[in-house]
């Protein structure tokens, strides 16, 4: 089983950039997607459905109520059994952030039930007050992670979390960490948070659980000013987040960077 995640910085941006013709090749049986910045009438044939070398992959949104603003999504060859949109804080369920996935049936012909989310944290890097909303959004996920993680240990149920976290956990994650330690996405506040979601819930962070010590070829996004993405001088900050059952499974892990579809690149995890 091959997920994907990606935040594409736009859908239809990203498409007219080779994405989903590349995800079409990529042998993905779920794909996850954040930052849509569209809305459901916006999204045309092609862009909710695509043929791939693992069966028609079909998608579910949820979609921000500002056009051109937020939004997830999921694509997958197996159509779901339910779909969740949001988190039950309308704050941030106008912002479309998370959507969740149930496959009663697992997504191979042996595997466990498991639910696929789709997640976008909001950034707080563009002022004070987007850095507040980041805060509150991260105190009501943390009960949801807790539900989810209490749900899996009651019914053996996996649970696989995608996407853009906004946060870089540790040193390693970010390549001008020293003089990232008092902003958005490395702040002290926001890493205790990680770690707190990691060694006291349980979650397991896949990519680190395969290579403990990666660095550089770890990073997922770049920022748009400078020589940034060319120089590498990045951030880990899209997470692939499994229950230990499933991350147990994983078997290899790369960020792909042949092609450039947004300033993210796609995070690709094999499962056995």
């Amino acid at each position: 089983m091959r997920v994907i995640s990606l935040n594409v910085n736009g859908l239809r941006s990203a498409a007219r950039k080779g994405a989903l013709g590349w995800l079409a090749e990529s042998g993905a049986d779920v794909v996850c997607v954040q930052e849509l910045k569209a809305q459901p009438e916006d999204l045309e044939a092609p862009l909710r459905s695509f043929s791939s070398a693992t069966g028609q992959m079909g998608s579910v949104v949820h979609c921000a109520e500002q056009r051109g603003y937020s939004g997830v999504g999921l694509y997958s060859s197996v159509a779901p059994s339910r779909t969740e949109a949001g988190m039950g804080v309308a704050e941030f369920d106008r912002e479309g952030r998370i959507l969740r996935a149930d496959f009663d049936a697992g997504l191979s012909t042996d595997g466990p039930p498991v639910s696929v989310v789709s997640l976008y944290a909001p950034s707080g890097s563009a002022s004070e007050d987007r850095q507040a909303a980041k805060f509150r959004f991260l105190a009501v996920f943390l009960p949801l992670l807790r539900r989810w993680f209490a749900e899996h240990r009651a019914s053996g149920r996996e649970f696989l979390i995608c996407g853009d976290w906004n946060i870089a956990h540790t040193e390693r994650d970010l390549k001008n960490w020293k003089g990232n330690l008092k902003n958005s996405g490395f702040l002290p506040e926001e890493r205790a948070w990680m770690t707190e979601v990691f060694s006291e819930v349980g979650w397991v962070d896949v990519y680190r659980h395969l290579y403990p010590t990666e660095e550089a070829a770890a990073y997922t996004w770049w920022s748009n000013r400078g020589q940034a993405r060319a120089n590498n001088v990045g951030w880990r900050i899209d997470y692939q987040v499994a229950t230990p059952g499933l991350a147990a499974r994983a078997q290899n892990a790369f960020v792909f960077r042949d092609q450039s579809f947004s300033d993210h690149a796609p995070l690709v995890v094999d499962y056995q």
